[in-house]
């Protein structure tokens, strides 16, 4: 399996979005070079308040643009960065990876899949609606989440759009990704 980086976002301050850059760097063991949510400990505020000394398992945020796709037939209009990741793919069904899996990006990059994202109420006040879109039921009753998968740096690097990206699945039995 394999993709493409359509767009990379990072932020140095808190906020929902993140803008558009034409390169962001990954910094081994800690995330996005400058982004607010680069470290070794938990960075997002409500982790952080449970117990700072966490390990920051959601260092990079991945979305498939796909997901934009789908949104916008259900009357949404959603841009890469805007939902708060710092990579956007295109060709990867991120949310069917198993947990541990190898993500190499570009020359150099590295990540591995740690959960799901578990996204908040910060999506609505974005666009109101947006999170019965993003999270839901399946027809199990199962808590299905859309809003992209959490990863940590492996190895750093550079990553750009256009850059390719291999999957390299952990060995089994896989086990799926849960929230973190």
């Amino acid at each position: 399996m394999s993709g493409t980086v359509a767009a990379v976002s990072s932020n140095g301050e808190y906020s929902f979005t993140k803008p558009n850059r034409e390169s962001i760097t990954l910094l081994t063991g800690l995330g996005v070079e400058g982004d607010v949510h680069a470290g070794v400990t938990v960075k997002h505020r409500s982790r952080v308040a449970q117990d700072p000394t966490q390990p920051n398992l959601r260092q990079v945020h991945l979305i498939h643009e796909e997901l934009f796709t789908e949104l916008a037939e259900h009357g949404f209009t959603v841009t890469p960065g805007q939902l708060g990741e710092n990579i956007t793919t295109r060709g990867i069904d991120l949310l069917a990876l198993p947990a541990g899996t190898l993500l190499r990006i570009g020359a150099e990059a590295v990540l591995e899949a740690t959960g799901l994202r578990n996204p908040c109420l910060q999506i609505d006040r974005f666009q109101d609606g947006l999170l019965k879109q993003v999270v839901g039921r399946d027809e199990a009753g199962n808590v299905v989440r859309k809003a992209g998968i959490m990863s940590v740096v492996r190895t750093g690097g550079p990553v750009r759009p256009g850059d390719a990206i291999e999957i390299e699945l952990p060995e089994e039995p896989h086990r799926p990704l849960d929230r973190v």
